[in-house]
């Protein structure tokens, strides 16, 4: 049969009439599965029904990745609940006629794997996998506040234990190709010199599909799907509650109330997808999904990669930030002039790598590239240098003054400075147009932002290579202007004095955290001092409570003198125990989270208002990106902006000028709101 193409996909037969569809999505550096794409499948699917070849290979045309999954961008355009129903219908149906071809087919994954993606390749009669750790396969939609649309959660279930199956689309995380083989989610995992030709081999001798145990039989069945239901809503209740994140919940009962009639259930699928796609939840986390990529796509292609990074300072932050360079496949050269911290980075650096990696191979790779530089000679061999030493603006400036004349002319000098402002560092360079912050979040290895601070004499071409780098280490970029606290630390601030105020007038500390978790931050306030640790935040609050003219309360500074430090320490607002916050046995009181959320609330809207107003980054998006990002500021409520707009601009300020009047001017409305409300 004769070569077919189309706009997005390529169909060819070889010399055994194996139709092979190769997808390469137009205009796009991934594939993704929009409508064009889908129509384009179901014409291709219906011309292999009236010409049935002797197998179906589906296969990506692109260098890295098979289908990353639906387009977002397309959901965000739908208007009505039976519209997304009808477009998560038709999916539906694209891959109801891939299941039903009178042939063998076979999805060829070579590289990641996610949602749309993972549920077209489940419709195949076989999956075979590239064996690489850069194949990741994941069914993420819960992030988006949805589950698996195109018939994910009915043909996951023919294939792996439901509670795996479960887990893998309540989480949304990702698999690599052994992980995915060992619970059945793949056949085959092979290297990518015999992919295509293993593929073509399973077409035509068609083994076996392998057998699911009699165990997930049990576990799916009506008497036992209840009682397993109860234990993930008991797991899924530990982070998500349902009237922030009704996904999950969604995804359970479903399972639970459907299973059974794959027909049916694949109707109650869309039906449900629909649905939450018009909660407010799922529009935020698109719209926070979306930020991600325009964060993302700030990084361009023109410049040359990263090879070597040289840290000064093997402190936990200095440590870490070294420890993740490596681990992204960079060589990296970590300098102190203290033996004992270079030993605890180095033990730390293995802990990590053996966490991560769990090959033992991967783990001495990783450590050969993590290189113990006493003397410094790794400065004039890197591409970045990154100064993590302690916040003291003079013995930053003697360091910098030190090793300008060892750097490579082309290297970046970066500082991990968490308030100082860029301008004040130049003066130690004789060219301090490299000169930028690169901000790391503690814990490095968790916290996907970093800002890049622009100062005011930093090359523009510097600033680029240095969000290049940002994406190569598997961050995300945010370019901030320089001034105290930058982005984050300026809005988080406030936030975190107004805890310890709250604490101070008799709240109890419990009761502040649980107000904050409730509204949907990650972690509550008193809790992140004791685990970023009191003394660093105290000396950022007097940095920037000195600039930004509040008060710290006499209470933090009381416990950072008494030792008390928080998680490091053992003892801080709460005890820890083996790096474990200790339940006090108290009981919960049973007071309104009302009073507490807007206090703590209201002062992070009001700083971030002024952040705009001040234009610490370009635009609402941006501003919302690095709070979100950088503070796991409730992602369900889309950024401090957008929870603003969304709630009543009118209404929030009314709020924050009743505090004023009760509290002082720490709430006293920032000139910014003016631009909101006029």
């Amino acid at each position: 049969m004769p070569t077919a193409t189309y706009n997005n996909w390529l169909v060819e037969y070889d010399n055994v009439q194996i139709a092979w569809l190769r997808l390469d999505v137009q205009d796009s550096s991934t594939n993704t599965l929009s409508k064009d794409v889908l129509t384009e499948l179901q014409i291709i699917l219906n011309e292999l029904i009236s010409n049935t070849p002797k197998g179906v290979a589906i296969i990506s045309n692109k260098e890295k990745g098979f289908i990353a999954g639906a387009n977002i961008k397309e959901f965000t355009a739908i208007t009505s609940k039976q519209e997304a129903f009808e477009k998560i219908q038709f999916g539906q149906q694209v891959f109801n006629l891939l299941e039903t071809l009178n042939c063998p087919s076979i999805a060829i994954i070579n590289g990641f794997c996610m949602g749309g993606g993972l549920e077209l390749a489940l419709a195949c009669d076989y999956r075979i996998a590239l064996d690489d750790s850069n194949t990741r396969l994941s069914l993420p939609e819960i992030r988006l506040g949805i589950h698996p649309g195109y018939g994910g959660t009915v043909r996951i279930l023919r294939y792996v234990n439901p509670l795996i199956a479960m887990d893998l689309m309540l989480t949304g995380r990702s698999i690599d190709s052994h992980q995915a083989k060992k619970i059945g989610l793949i056949n085959y995992a092979v290297p990518k010199r015999h992919i295509e030709s293993a593929a073509r081999q399973i077409i035509l001798n068609k083994p076996n599909k392998s057998k699911v145990p009699s165990l997930v039989n049990l576990l799916n069945s009506k008497p036992m799907r209840p009682i397993v239901a109860t234990q993930l809503r008991k797991q899924v209740s530990k982070k998500a509650k349902a009237e922030q994140y009704p996904a999950p919940y969604a995804l359970i009962d479903h399972w639970v109330n459907h299973y059974g009639n794959e027909d049916k259930m694949l109707r109650h699928e869309a039906q449900s997808v629909a649905e939450l796609s018009s909660t407010e939840t799922a529009k935020n986390l698109v719209r926070v999904f979306l930020l991600q990529n325009e964060l993302k796509g700030l990084a361009d292609n023109s410049q040359n990669s990263v090879k070597h990074v040289h840290v000064i300072g093997a402190g936990v932050m200095g440590g870490d930030i070294a420890t993740w360079c490596a681990s992204q496949g960079l060589t990296t050269t970590l300098q102190d002039l203290n033996t004992q911290n270079l030993a605890q980075a180095k033990a730390r650096a293995f802990k990590f790598f053996k966490k991560r990696l769990k090959n033992n191979l991967l783990v001495k790779a990783a450590m050969d590239r993590f290189i113990i530089d006493l003397a410094g000679n790794g400065i004039p061999k890197a591409d970045v240098v990154i100064e993590a030493i302690f916040e003291n603006k003079t013995v930053k400036r003697e360091l910098y003054a030190s090793i300008e004349s060892k750097l490579r002319k082309e290297a970046i000098i970066a500082t991990n400075t968490s308030s100082i402002e860029i301008e004040e560092l130049c003066d130690a360079f004789s060219d301090p147009t490299r000169l930028l912050g690169l901000h790391f979040f503690n814990p490095v290895a968790k916290m996907p932002l970093i800002e890049i601070v622009n100062g005011k004499q930093t090359n523009p071409k510097i600033i680029q290579r240095a969000i290049n780098f940002t994406k190569q280490i598997g961050k995300l970029p945010l370019p901030v202007k320089s001034s105290p606290g930058f982005l984050v630390n300026r809005i988080l601030t406030p936030y975190m004095v107004e805890a310890g105020l709250l604490k101070e007038s008799g709240t109890p500390t419990t009761d502040i955290d649980r107000a904050a978790k409730n509204f949907g931050m990650p972690m509550g306030p008193l809790e992140l001092a004791d685990t970023v640790g009191l003394d660093v935040g105290l000396h950022v609050a007097e940095l920037l409570g000195a600039e930004y003219g509040y008060k710290i309360p006499a209470s933090f500074k009381a416990m950072v003198d008494s030792g008390l430090l928080g998680k490091k320490s053992g003892k801080g607002f709460y005890n820890w125990k083996n790096g474990k916050k200790q339940l006090s046995g108290s009981k919960p009181s049973t007071g309104s989270d009302e009073i507490i959320q807007d206090r703590l609330v209201l002062r992070f809207i009001n700083e971030a208002v002024a952040c705009y107003r001040e234009r610490i980054v370009d635009n609402k998006d941006l501003l919302d990106a690095g709070v979100v990002f950088g503070t796991g500021f409730a992602p369900f409520r889309g950024g401090p902006l957008q929870f603003l707009e969304s709630t009543g601009i009118d209404i929030q300020l009314e709020k924050l000028n009743t505090l004023h009047k009760q509290f002082g001017d720490r709430f006293k409305p920032d000139p910014g709101w003016d631009k909101f409300t006029s």
